[in-house]
């Protein structure tokens, strides 16, 4: 059974509930889905992966979490994502959404394999974004 890792950090709630529903669609595709917050990641969880999901709300000025999130990023190479199918999604309350559009630049130089160009709901996600994850 091909493992979907879906890690995430949700201030509110709305990247928790993307998160949840990333996790519902890679078990209803068949794979086995591990949902994590990106507090109890590691780069071996990435890499023994077969895809991945993350996810991260746009925070201050349109940028990644920079307490966990950012850290965590920073610790990942082509050894873990090179290859490899990911998928970025997240909420935001402001902007037009350019964190998830660097967020998409930096994980493709990388060497993912970035599904799409993330996925993005504003302030609490709505049935499409939800049916999106």
């Amino acid at each position: 059974m091909k493992k979907v890792l879906i890690s995430y950090w949700s201030s509110s709630g709305n990247t928790e509930a993307m998160a949840k529903q990333v996790a519902q669609g890679a078990k209803d595709a068949g794979a086995e889905a591990v949902l994590k917050s990106v507090a109890d990641t590691t780069p071996d969880l990435v890499k023994e992966a077969a895809a991945v999901a993350f996810g991260c709300p746009a925070m201050g000025d349109e940028e990644l979490e920079e307490e966990q999130v950012e850290p965590f990023i920073k610790r990942l190479g082509s050894a873990e994502l090179g290859g490899k199918p990911l998928g970025l999604f997240g909420s935001y309350d402001w902007g037009d959404g350019q964190w998830m559009r660097s967020w998409v630049e930096r994980m493709k130089g990388l060497g993912a394999q970035v599904d799409g160009e993330g996925i993005i709901a504003q302030l609490e996600p709505n049935e499409a974004a939800l049916a999106q994850c």
